[in-house]
């Protein structure tokens, strides 16, 4: 990249397989550099992913002339504008929070992110207070509901809701997606009623498939799906007994909105009944609910279908 940046002409591939550094070393001159040359595909590709705009020029009057083309990245084409700058706490937040993606879809932009920060010549490497957060991907329609968002378009997916036993297709105009109690939920407006809709990502089933395109829907989206999901939490309320020193007891009560009723009762705030109750079902005899009834049942049904299962 260094090398590339640094020619207005460009550099041919003999050129930069005999002279940069990781290349030159195993150059021949007039031998066979099969072998380098397609690493040097492979790494093409690789900056090209890092989202670094490499050109190719033909020669002058020389068209479809492969041996002879030239490769460079043009500065000012990669360059941040005059009028952005960071400073170095900036960088380090920047740094920090392109770490946060490590895994899943969106691990290749943060890989472009820091690429990007690093070519500003400022080091970023030092950890903010010595940790680093991460952002968990493991929602495979995370990605295509991105690309759906930014292009507009309507999409379809099968969508199995607790309970049921067979998934039904839903259309909707995708509007943002939001991560609220270490889940993410489409926020959508569903195509046939024209109504508001979450959908929990871990709940779609199959592939998602992007049509038409949608209808202009201006508004903070992700503001207002956060405040939705906020009034479903302060009115989702359950009292649970738990045993004293469990683990139960030492993960529930630190929970966000829990509070000590009773001695041995907790209060707790939840947004879907049946994901607390698997939560509340594996944590076996440490756990009784008390209300409300439809999650005591829900519970009760785990436990019932584990004995079932297992014995």
């Amino acid at each position: 990249m260094l090398a590339l940046l640094a020619t207005e002409s460009g550099l041919t591939k003999t050129e930069i397989l005999s002279s940069v550094r990781g290349y030159a070393q195993r150059y021949v001159s007039g031998g066979d550099n099969a072998n380098l040359e397609r690493q040097f595909e492979r790494d093409k590709d690789d900056i090209r992913e890092l989202g670094v705009p490499l050109e190719t020029i033909e020669p002058l009057g020389e068209p479809g002339d492969n041996h002879n083309l030239r490769y460079r990245i043009p500065k000012g084409a990669y360059d941040l504008p005059d009028d952005v700058r960071f400073d170095s706490d900036e960088i380090a937040l920047l740094g920090l929070a392109a770490m946060a993606w490590r895994e899943g879809s969106l691990s290749a932009e943060s890989r472009r992110a820091l690429v990007k920060l690093r070519a500003l010549g400022i080091a970023a490497n030092e950890p903010v207070l010595g940790y680093a957060p991460r952002l968990r991907l493991r929602d495979a329609a995370f990605e295509p509901l991105t690309q759906a968002i930014d292009r507009h378009q309507i999409v379809r997916f099968d969508y199995l809701k607790p309970g049921e036993e067979r998934a039904r297709t839903r259309e909707v105009i995708p509007l943002a997606l939001v991560q609220y109690e270490g889940r993410w939920h489409l926020a959508a407006e569903e195509l046939a009623t024209g109504e508001g809709k979450t959908f929990l990502l871990r709940r779609i089933v199959g592939k998602i498939s992007a049509g038409k395109p949608a209808p202009e829907r201006p508004g903070d989206h992700m503001a207002r799906s956060l405040a939705d999901l906020d009034a479903v939490w302060e009115r989702g309320i359950a009292d649970i007994e738990v045993r004293a020193g469990s683990d139960a007891a030492q993960r529930l009560a630190h929970r966000r909105g829990t509070e000590e009723v009773a001695p041995g009762t907790l209060r707790m705030h939840y947004v879907d009944l049946a994901i607390l109750a698997d939560e509340l079902a594996s944590f076996g005899p440490e756990v009784l609910v008390i209300e409300p009834p439809a999650l005591r049942a829900a519970v009760i049904e785990r436990l019932q279908r584990t004995v079932a299962d297992h014995g």
